[in-house]
């Protein structure tokens, strides 16, 4: 089969390289610092998240970037909260808001709501005037449970948009074969994604681009300016912010996409090749 490569035009063994800004429109701090990683840095895109507060604050900043959705159904903040856009009572916690983790979701949530509300999502980034160039679900909740797993490809055909999928997760540790379902509904997808979601992306995206193979491979950072409203709203406020310092200001991370050899690419280019068929 030819691979995704060579359907972007290059030779199968290049190494394509997508940088990817998560959290857009979660925090002031977190608009400008990705859309300063985005213009200023060697980040290729990013994904908003339409719930969150500031969400539209980042959609009126927005310039014809390589933005997607990062389809959001958690909020995993103490003190900071947001929750569905549509009435989806199966999708809020006790406390307001979305669940703060992937476990309390799995346990209540509506599959009917989940679509319902990531559909909303979607169209409402379209109607801000973003030209989604794909998806990327927030702390992986609809990628690894089957039922919800059918709502993120039902998603991909519909718009037509290509997806972040874990390469680091077998199909037996999932319990069913979720890159081979996405492949055969023509969904378009990274060869490799690490799903580490600790902050601080330092030394996880050294080691990545040091060891990169051929294919296209996404490593995702999470980059915010330093501000009092950040730090008060997370403890790993310091990781954010070192990320933003990463993509933009860091030497040796340019040094080691020169060596490597990588091209760096967005996901508009997989949004081309997906739709091009």
């Amino acid at each position: 089969m030819i691979s995704l490569a060579e359907r972007l035009g290059h030779p199968a063994h290049a190494r394509l390289l997508i940088i990817s800004c998560d959290d857009l429109g979660s925090s002031h701090a977190a608009n400008e610092g990705v859309y300063a990683a985005l213009r200023d840095g060697v980040a290729t895109c990013a994904s908003i998240m339409v719930p969150a507060p500031w969400a539209r604050h980042a959609a009126m900043g927005y310039d014809d970037d390589d933005i997607g959705v990062h389809l959001t159904l958690n909020c995993e903040h103490e003190h900071y909260r947001w929750g569905p856009i549509t009435h989806a009572p199966s999708l809020q916690s006790g406390e307001g808001g979305f669940p703060r983790n992937v476990g309390d979701l799995w346990e209540h949530a509506d599959p009917a709501e989940v679509l319902r509300e990531c559909r909303a999502q979607i169209e409402r980034a379209i109607a801000w005037g973003i030209d989604a160039t794909h998806l990327a679900p927030h702390l992986t909740s609809i990628t690894l449970r089957p039922e919800f797993f059918d709502v993120y490809m039902e998603l991909a055909v519909e718009f037509r948009l290509p997806v972040r999928l874990p390469s680091t997760i077998s199909a037996d540790e999932a319990g069913f074969p979720f890159r081979k379902l996405a492949a055969e509904e023509g969904v378009v997808f990274p060869d490799h994604f690490d799903h580490d979601w600790r902050a601080g992306s330092r030394d996880r995206v050294y080691d990545a681009v040091r060891s990169l193979q051929p294919g296209v491979t996404e490593v995702h950072v999470q980059p915010t300016i330093d501000t009092p409203e950040v730090r008060a709203l997370t403890p790993q406020a310091d990781g954010w912010i070192d990320d933003l310092r990463l993509v933009t200001v860091d030497h040796q991370l340019r040094e080691l996409i020169r060596e490597s050899g990588a091209v760096l690419i967005g996901y508009r280019a997989l949004r081309d090749v997906m739709r091009a068929g």
